[in-house]
């Protein structure tokens, strides 16, 4: 009887441990059918967001030409979308951590939705300039909650994969935004660009039913930070827009931004959990991923803006075909972002993300040096393709490590200094092009402009590698 006894009793606490390391898993994340249902609200309100930003660029023609508007007061249909949500991109995740990421999420794709109602029936520029600022308002509470909710949805060893199919979703909204927005202007007005948007946002409103719903925290959200980090963004890309046509105009935004800068960090220092995440810069792990991010990102937007000048003033290429050339660089993320979520799983992060963004400058400096001539297609589509898989390759695991090198109450957090990270790289690289145009001739400024980001992209190889030696 003994044996039998003790073979029982051995059973039993294999049964008892097995029981317990399903509820551990299931604690973090969500149980199979329910997390399917959350993984698409998120991946859903990801593409809703970014396919409306892609498509809206291909609306300021025909908004300019049916709402008798001039051309350069049009551009404000993207700076307000940008300004709203650089300005309180931080305080969505600091009030999605006091009242509930899921609350703050799905209130921020009920308010995009809405928006975009907005959108289709504005009368007038003032009126859907107004209701951009609103679209950037929800899509503010969108991108960093999605982030920090892949967390509580998925398992620690399953993330990696959770943000590989994210990247996948948000490059193929990318790729496809200005295809779509071209189809709808072929068969109908601009207002339908921003009506698409409605079933969307009707099924992504019903899957949020499903999200993970973690207890928010007990922190107080303080209204004079929230008001010097909108002042101090928006000072920067105001005053980064104004400085090439009006030095002392732009420096002046500049200057009241670091001075904004500078008070916030005083008064969130002391801060258990501030506004701008200082406790999470002083973790090293965390702090390269963001510097890499910038690096990256720099080099992203900085060859975005110099590409198309260089395709069709230099090489007569036809805008269409422009954007067929850069085409490769989004298929290669969506290509490259599941790959790199399962290579983060035997690689480490430090070298796999090292050594896309190495990719990404080979591709970006073969673009500026290589010798073009005649039919230059073939060449071109390579070395796109070559930077966008480096890219897909870099993004997925740094932004793993992100998240995870934060704890996971500050998951919020973490999801807005990406969300940031990105910003300042995408500011930042379109500042370095509005010099070169200003100060080079516009020959000189696209190779300068193409060089400078193959040397970011080369940077934030460089700091990539810091990881790895700690």
């Amino acid at each position: 009887m003994l044996p039998t006894r003790a073979l029982r009793s051995r059973v039993s606490s294999v049964h008892v441990r097995t029981t317990e390391a399903k509820a551990a898993n299931d604690a973090d994340g969500l149980p199979l059918p329910r997390r399917f249902a959350a993984i698409a609200a998120i991946l859903g309100a990801g593409v809703l967001v970014v396919l409306d930003g892609a498509i809206a660029n291909v609306a300021l023609p025909s908004v300019a030409r049916q709402l008798r508007a001039a051309p350069a007061d049009t551009v404000w249909i993207i700076t307000a979308y940008q300004l709203a949500v650089v300005m309180f991109l931080l305080p969505a995740s600091a009030i999605g951590s006091r009242l509930g990421y899921r609350r703050v999420f799905t209130a921020g794709v009920a308010l995009f939705t809405l928006a975009s109602v907005l959108c289709a029936l504005s009368p007038s520029l003032p009126w859907l300039v107004a209701a951009r600022c609103l679209q950037g308002l929800g899509a503010a509470a969108v991108m960093p909650l999605g982030l920090a909710l892949l967390r509580f949805t998925y398992p620690r060893q399953l993330l990696a994969r959770a943000i590989g199919w994210n990247a996948l979703a948000v490059a193929g909204a990318t790729a496809a935004g200005p295809v779509v927005g071209a189809f709808i202007l072929s068969t109908a007005n601009w207002p339908w660009l921003f009506a698409v948007n409605l079933p969307i946002g009707a099924l992504v409103l019903a899957a949020c039913a499903k999200l993970p719903n973690p207890a928010p925290s007990r922190d107080r959200i303080d209204l004079w930070s929230v008001a010097l980090n909108a002042m101090m963004f928006a000072s920067l890309v105001l005053g980064s827009d104004r400085l090439p046509s009006n030095s002392w105009h732009g420096g002046a935004l500049l200057g009241l931004s670091a001075m904004c800068l500078l008070l916030l960090v005083r008064r969130e220092l002391p801060k258990a959990a501030p506004l701008i995440p200082l406790d999470l810069l002083r973790l090293h792990s965390f702090r390269i991923s963001i510097i890499a991010s910038v690096c990256c990102f720099t080099g992203q937007m900085a060859s975005y803006v110099a590409l198309p000048f260089y395709l069709q003033h230099e090489l007569g290429q036809s805008t269409a075909m422009t954007g067929l050339l850069m085409t490769p660089w989004p298929l290669a993320v969506m290509l490259a972002a599941p790959l790199s979520a399962r290579l983060a799983q035997r690689v480490p992060t430090a070298w796999l993300c090292a050594a896309g963004s190495a990719c990404l400058a080979t591709g970006l400096a073969l673009c500026a040096l290589w010798p073009l001539h005649g039919n230059p297609a073939l060449p071109i589509a390579m070395f796109t393709g070559l930077a966008g898989l480096g890219f897909g390759f870099f993004q997925t695991p740094n932004n793993q490590n992100m998240l995870l090198s934060a704890p996971k109450e500050r998951s919020g957090a973490a999801g807005g200094a990406q969300g940031t990270a990105r910003l300042a790289g995408l500011t930042l690289g379109s500042l370095l092009m509005s010099l070169g145009f200003g100060l080079l001739s516009p020959h000189s400024a696209v190779h300068w402009g193409l060089g400078l980001a193959a040397l970011a992209a080369f940077a934030g190889s460089g700091v990539s590698l810091l990881r790895s030696r700690r």
